[in-house]
């Protein structure tokens, strides 16, 4: 699992990075836009200076300058009232939105009053400009680009890392196949010419019959990774098949009792491999129970599903580790590899488009496996 590892600590590496980078990046926008937003606080205060100015000025005074301040203001939405509230004069508002605009500022804007010399003020209110709005929510913008670049990243990696496993599933699957077809096809020969030889032996029905099993398995692991039409077939008939296989070869002190549905579950199925998984099940179940006790398998439905329960009376497994059972090397056997249950995984929720879980298990009680499948 140093692959596995290793995925982990490049995913750890990753999120770092990212909080480091959506860090840094707000820090520094929050300080500019707090910079920008003094910068029109002063430039405001000139502009309210100028206003007074203006207010004040005698008629032939020149007033070039205060009317250059205020027409600089090209950004900044400012209103100015009187007294009583009445609006005096506007700037950078649109004059359809000019009143909803001045509840707003009076609201949550700044105020500035310009002394008219005669006891009277008036009172210029302003808000930030676009750019500083959009300068404020910039960095938040960039930490969801961010977020979603590194999900994108995380996504890719975990597909890659997937797509080499799969590849190195397939290949040790199809090689394997390979392998037992030179054996098998050497036993079949044997047994043809032991036919001959011995033809009222009692023996030679049931090594053929083990043989041909053989076969099965050899064409099982041919199928990891091809694509294969489904068959659509009863799963009643299917389970009471793979059952019967493993009562003929389990130990005598395990008993399996078998409840069919009364009616016909139409399923599309990859048969060979849904009766791998089941006979997986079956042997996981012998194992915790150590050889001895009861394994009931049930087939029902419920809307559009067919449920299949495999239930044991073994040691049973703890919470905790309900998901950890389905991944590649979990194993609680000395010499297990901890394929069993993962490829089972794989059959029912790649081939089958089902799904598979531990419905229950209860320490000391005995475990129940559910399969879900589409009708």
């Amino acid at each position: 699992m140093t692959w596995f590892n290793n995925f982990r600590n490049a995913k750890y590496a990753l999120i770092v990075v990212a909080t480091a980078i959506a860090v840094a990046s707000l820090l520094v926008s929050n300080l500019i836009v707090e910079d920008l937003k003094q910068e029109e606080e002063r430039r405001m205060m000139v502009w309210a200076s100028a206003m007074s100015s203006l207010i004040s000025a005698d008629v032939d005074e020149d007033v070039s300058l205060e009317e250059e301040i205020l027409s600089s203001n090209k950004t900044i939405p400012v209103i100015m009232m009187n007294g009583e509230g009445d609006i005096v004069s506007y700037n950078n508002i649109p004059e359809s939105k000019l009143l909803s605009k001045a509840k707003d500022i009076q609201a949550v804007g700044t105020m500035i009053e310009v002394p008219l010399g005669d006891g009277n003020s008036h009172y210029i209110y302003y808000d930030d400009s676009d750019t500083l709005v959009q300068l404020a929510y910039y960095p938040y913008i960039q930490l969801a680009v961010v977020v979603l670049f590194f999900i994108v990243c995380f996504v890719a990696i975990l597909n890659s890392k997937r797509a080499e496993q799969n590849r190195v599933w397939v290949g040790l699957s199809k090689e394997t196949a390979h392998q037992l077809g030179t054996p098998i096809s050497s036993l079949m020969a044997w047994v043809e010419i032991l036919k001959g030889k011995y033809p009222s032996d009692e023996l030679l029905p049931e090594m053929e019959r083990d043989v041909e099993r053989l076969q099965m398995v050899a064409e099982r692991f041919s199928k990891i990774g091809s694509k294969t039409e489904p068959v659509v077939a009863d799963v009643n008939v299917v389970i009471e098949r793979a059952v019967g296989y493993m009562k003929r070869r389990s130990p005598a002190k395990v008993q399996y009792e078998l409840s069919l549905s009364d009616e016909p579950l139409l399923a599309a199925l990859n048969i060979p491999l849904l009766e791998w998984v089941i006979e997986n099940l079956c042997k996981n179940a012998i194992d915790a129970m150590s050889g001895c006790g009861s394994i009931t398998v049930a087939v029902s439905s419920v809307a559009d599903k067919v449920i299949v329960d495999v239930t044991d009376t073994g040691k049973g497994i703890v919470k905790t580790r309900w998901k950890e059972v389905f991944k590649p090397g979990f194993t609680t056997k000395p010499r297990g590899w901890g394929l069993g249950l993962s490829l089972a995984k794989r059959i029912v929720e790649e081939f089958h488009r089902g799904h598979i879980f531990i419905k229950k298990s209860v320490l000391g009680k005995g475990t129940t496996f559910r399969i879900e499948l589409k009708k």
